[in-house]
């Protein structure tokens, strides 16, 4: 009898236990529960924030760039295109005023005329063609005389070993020379004489020349060279 009413006492007192454990339970706050993609977003914003103002403390810290200067172009100069006259060729001048500093170099003379093909010695000059002049017509084979008027403008006598001698053209006219042989033939300065000479003309029809010079004694050539100019036709 006495563990029967025992056990009947224990479970009256663990049945006590469980309700005043059951109506504290039902006061308590319930625990939360946990959303994980909260918390992820909370960690990323936090980070992000955080990153945020670390860029934006070391923006700051940075010196500030100087500002570019401005670079200002100056406007190019402008030149009017020269006027183009279509009409007259304009006629160019240039200026012959010396410039300072420099030496201006004087314009080459024209060479001198020849006035003396020989010395003061021995000289002489053409004055005139006394028979057969430039241009003659002569037949084939005529003889005929050429004369030339020639004076001695040296000082020294046209005497023995002065030749008149023929330099050059037409060897067909048979030509010759004139020696001063005879005193009657002698010219002193600043006389003039007649030279003659004999020729023929050429069977052949054509213009012909002969050239001569005088020539001292002592084998120089001076003075002007004569010429005889024809021309033969039948």
């Amino acid at each position: 009898m006495f563990v029967r009413k025992l056990s009947r006492t224990s479970s009256l007192t663990l049945l006590a236990a469980a309700l005043l454990l059951a109506g504290c339970n039902m006061g308590a706050t319930a625990e939360p529960t946990v959303d994980v993609n909260a918390i992820n977003t909370a960690a990323v914003a936090t980070a992000m924030g955080q990153l945020s103002a670390q860029l934006t403390q070391t923006a700051l810290a940075a010196p500030s760039p100087t500002p570019l200067s401005t670079v200002t172009l100056a406007p190019l100069p402008t030149s009017a295109l020269p006027t183009v006259n279509t009409g007259a060729i304009p006629t160019l001048s240039f200026n012959t005023t010396p410039v300072a500093g420099f030496t201006q170099l004087a314009s080459p003379a024209a060479p001198a005329a020849t006035t003396s093909l020989g010395d003061s010695c021995n000289n002489s000059a053409y004055e005139a063609d006394v028979t057969i002049p430039d241009g003659t017509v002569m037949k084939p084979g005529e003889d005929f005389t050429k004369i030339w008027k020639i004076r001695n403008t040296g000082t020294c006598t046209w005497d023995e070993g002065y030749t008149f001698v023929f330099v050059g053209g037409d060897k067909t006219i048979d030509p010759r020379n004139f020696e001063f042989q005879k005193e009657s033939d002698f010219v002193a300065g600043g006389e003039a004489i007649d030279i003659a000479i004999k020729l023929t003309a050429p069977m052949a029809e054509g213009k012909y020349q002969g050239n001569w010079r005088m020539r001292s004694d002592s084998g120089t050539y001076f003075g002007e060279t004569l010429t005889v100019v024809f021309e033969v036709k039948k």
